[in-house]
């Protein structure tokens, strides 16, 4: 924990960038029925919300992967069908070589999950590419049961609020929503104002440090 802590504390480098990189799931859902307008108040009688009826078509699952800067305020979104050891490969790659290609290293922060190793690399990528992608990371772990240390997780609480909290029929139509809520939050440059440090874990998570026998 304090390591993940200490990393959010270092000042901007542009060479050095600090990277949040989280993913979850998302259901695809279509409408049986088509939806009931809104309608405005008039007339001395009150307006009605959208109404959608409680049944609806499945269309399995997208999965999302984030990357987020948080001293920057920029932020990268990829749908894809699953999220395999390859999956999260090629997103790394993409982050390294890519979207960071002018950086010396990448600071990442991100969940211990066992996808997400260097291992993973080689298994997707040759051995040179690999190497030369896992010798551009620094990698910061979030404890276990610590994932909300991993602003990418708090963007993706965002992120389901104000554009995924509707019934989305397919993964055309998810990629095209988060690329308009990318475009949006990265125009505004909505950063994070990140308060939490050492010093408040060991007063305020006093109960997760071990006791030490004097």
């Amino acid at each position: 924990m304090e390591d993940v802590l200490d990393v959010y504390h270092r000042p901007y480098d542009a060479k050095r960038p600090q990277v949040c990189m989280d993913e979850k799931s998302k259901e695809l859902h279509s409408e049986v029925r088509e939806p009931l307008p809104c309608r405005p108040a008039a007339g001395g009688k009150r307006g009605t919300p959208r109404r959608t009826d409680s049944e609806y078509q499945r269309h399995g699952t997208a999965n999302l992967f984030i990357w987020f800067e948080p001293l920057t305020g920029r932020r990268h979104l990829s749908v894809t069908e699953r999220r395999t050891k390859a999956d999260w490969a090629r997103e790394v790659q993409r982050l390294v070589e890519v979207d960071y290609a002018d950086a010396d290293a990448v600071v990442l922060v991100m969940d211990n999950l066992n996808t997400h190793t260097i291992g993973s690399l080689y298994e997707t990528f040759p051995a040179e590419q690999a190497h030369r992608i896992a010798s551009r990371l620094e990698i910061h772990y979030t404890p276990k049961h610590g994932s909300w240390l991993n602003m990418a997780e708090i963007e993706l609480s965002v992120l389901g609020r104000q554009c995924l909290n509707r019934r989305i029929p397919d993964q055309d139509r998810l990629t095209e929503e988060v690329n308009a809520w990318v475009s949006e939050r990265n125009g505004k440059g909505a950063k994070m104002d990140w308060r939490f440090t050492t010093h408040d874990a060991r007063i305020k998570l006093k109960h997760l440090y071990p006791t030490l026998q004097s």
